[in-house]
């Protein structure tokens, strides 16, 4: 396992215990070069789930595209790595209970009602890419949607 910080190869593992209901081994690891921590997940490999993208092409999916562009919306935002990682895997086993494919816009819906719910900023950034804002309007109008109340934002689907 390669240190995020780093880049170092040589770790150890400092714990090790059951995550996600006992689905997935959580390990606390430090690397041996520059005594970083960080957490890695070991799961069993599943079949892929197969996402259609707006153009109609398919891909398998892949969690780290959930958690790179939640990462880039929230960052300097105080929303914790360990919660997005859990985001993803949360989307991952809810879409493999769906008839495949899954549309990438329902991913992306799952990723804002996630947002909304954690950091208004790190929503509106992840909305602009989403969403594909052209303008200021469009800003405007999320803004208006993360002020009315949830009843109605759960009726807004763009």
């Amino acid at each position: 396992m390669k240190c995020p910080s780093c880049g170092e190869d040589n770790d150890k593992v400092v714990d090790s215990r059951a995550s996600d209901e006992g689905s997935a081994i959580r390990r606390r690891r430090e690397c041996m070069k520059c005594e970083y921590r960080f957490t890695t997940f070991e799961r069993i490999e599943e079949s892929a789930c197969i996402i259609e993208k707006r153009s109609g092409s398919r891909e398998p999916f892949d969690r780290n595209k959930i958690i790179n562009g939640v990462l880039a919306a929230a960052k300097n935002r105080p929303i914790d790595g360990y919660r997005i990682e859990e985001l993803a895997f949360e989307i991952e086993e809810s879409i493999r209970e769906l008839p495949q494919p899954v549309s990438s816009q329902d991913v992306g819906a799952k990723v804002l009602d996630w947002l909304r719910d954690m950091d208004d900023i790190s929503y509106l950034r992840f909305s602009s890419v989403y969403k594909e804002f052209s303008d200021v309007s469009d800003f405007e109008r999320e803004v208006d949607l993360l002020s009315q109340p949830d009843t109605d934002k759960l009726n807004e689907v763009n």
